[in-house]
């Protein structure tokens, strides 16, 4: 990072699927904190023209593709959900494209950032604690998860378990966190410890700047 944006402080934003993670980067961006969000920024670098896309094509062939010669998402989760080793090489290929865009678009945006926010659904899984001052952990019980799961994506109670299972335990995220927002409830619930939490990085954010 350049010495600006080592002076802007950097909170990583994680949580299990349906945590509510998206809720809550939301609020943090209403109240003028920067979110850069990892999930986006996936699928803009798989998107036709885009190196991901090649990559990805020469890895795992054409029938990935759809008529329009895009990525089919679904049979490409499917694919990987099936085998571990595919898996590990889609991450070789797709980690370090998302890594350097959320550190073009911090730099980018270091000038107007009181703070920024990485949301990174696989922060445990990853690297990517190297690139934050601070973790935030969005938790919230599996039951929840799954529930919230069955109700938002349709999925079966076999499948909402399997994508659970396939991210770090709740558990490990609850070890890296600094921050912890527990939505257990509804985005009302949300609010107050969003504001709470703004205000301590205004002031973290502040000190460090001091320092830098």
């Amino acid at each position: 990072m350049t010495d600006k944006q080592t002076q802007v402080l950097h909170i990583g934003l994680t949580g299990g699927i349906a945590s509510g993670k998206s809720a809550v980067a939301n609020l943090f961006s209403s109240l003028g904190a920067t979110v850069i969000d990892t999930d986006i920024i996936a699928r803009e670098v798989v998107t036709p023209g885009q190196p991901g896309l090649a990559k990805i094509v020469a890895a795992f062939g054409t029938g990935i593709l759809q008529a329009d010669k895009k990525l089919d998402r679904a049979k490409l989760r499917k694919l990987v959900f099936s085998n571990p080793a595919y898996k590990e090489q889609l991450d070789t290929i797709l980690h370090p494209l998302i890594r350097a865009e959320t550190l073009a678009q911090a730099k980018s945006t270091a000038a107007n950032s009181c703070y920024q926010i990485f949301v990174v659904p696989l922060l445990a899984e990853t690297n990517f604690t190297s690139l934050v001052d601070r973790v935030l952990v969005i938790d919230c019980p599996i039951e929840i998860q799954r529930a919230r799961l069955i109700a938002r994506d349709k999925e079966s109670i076999t499948t909402a378990d399997s994508l659970i299972a396939s991210q770090a335990s709740r558990e490990d995220r609850l070890t890296i966190a600094d921050d912890i927002i527990c939505n257990d409830s509804d985005l009302a619930a949300l609010e107050p410890a969003v504001q709470a939490l703004h205000q301590h990085y205004l002031e973290l954010a502040a000190a460090k700047s001091y320092r830098g």
